[in-house]
């Protein structure tokens, strides 16, 4: 019985012998470095290197950089169709034709208010504010008529100005009115409710266009036979002063 059991592991050893044998010589033939002695040796493997990443394809968008997908335009953006562009400075059409020749200030151009004064006193403000689209030439002084008076005041000389009166529209100018004498020394003194303005022309001599009616107080203005008037001036401190 124990000779049976020898024989059969002599068999296995011998089979054992002839497998790790056979296992060495392949491994020899294969290169592959792998020796069996014993125990398996460890599997070495060597890293494959990774495939080479594309180089970047500049033609195409999403590097960083806005670049043109294919099809877009690459020149300077134009308006939807239907939309207007708007026009440049440079290229906006500026109106011809000149600026209206200056006009003498008349009743129809202009616009007259009567303003009684607290001083001086007995005294009155006419400012005459051009409304018209010309630039326009107050001459000489109003010609006044309180009323139903058949004549015009007469004019302060000391008052004339170096230069005529020049309004341009919006621009106003003034002359004042010296209704009654401060003394009482006036005589056939009366109130008046209506007052016309009239305009001088160049001359002078003359009067040029419609006047202008200016509303009085609702109490009316005392006049008297001292009435009097100045130039037109340029400004409201040259007209009261007088």
């Amino acid at each position: 019985m124990s000779s049976l059991r020898t024989s059969r592991t002599r068999l296995a050893g011998a089979a054992a012998t002839a497998v790790l044998a056979t296992l060495s010589l392949t491994a020899c033939q294969d290169g592959t470095g792998v020796h069996v002695a014993g125990t398996p040796a460890a599997v070495t493997t060597t890293a494959h290197s990774a495939p080479a990443a594309p180089s970047p394809d500049t033609s195409s968008a999403g590097t960083g950089s806005s670049a043109p997908r294919a099809g877009a335009a690459t020149g300077p953006a134009r308006p939807a169709a239907g939309t207007s562009t708007p026009a440049s400075a440079s290229t906006a059409r500026v109106p011809s034709g000149r600026p209206d020749r200056p006009v003498t200030c008349e009743g129809s151009n202009t616009r007259t208010v009567a303003a009684p004064l607290n001083r001086p006193v007995n005294h009155m403000l006419l400012t005459v504010t051009n409304t018209g689209r010309a630039t326009c030439h107050l001459y000489g002084y109003p010609a006044v008529r309180f009323g139903e008076a058949q004549s015009v005041p007469p004019v302060i000389e000391d008052s004339q100005p170096q230069a005529v009166v020049t309004l341009a529209p919006g621009e106003s100018g003034y002359a004042s009115v010296n209704l009654s004498a401060t003394d009482g020394s006036g005589s056939h003194g009366h109130t008046v409710n209506s007052l016309t303005v009239y305009f001088h022309g160049r001359s002078g001599n003359e009067s040029v266009g419609t006047g202008a009616h200016p509303v009085l107080p609702a109490k009316g203005v005392y006049v008297d036979d001292s009435l009097k008037v100045t130039y037109w001036q340029q400004s409201m401190d040259d007209a009261v002063q007088w």
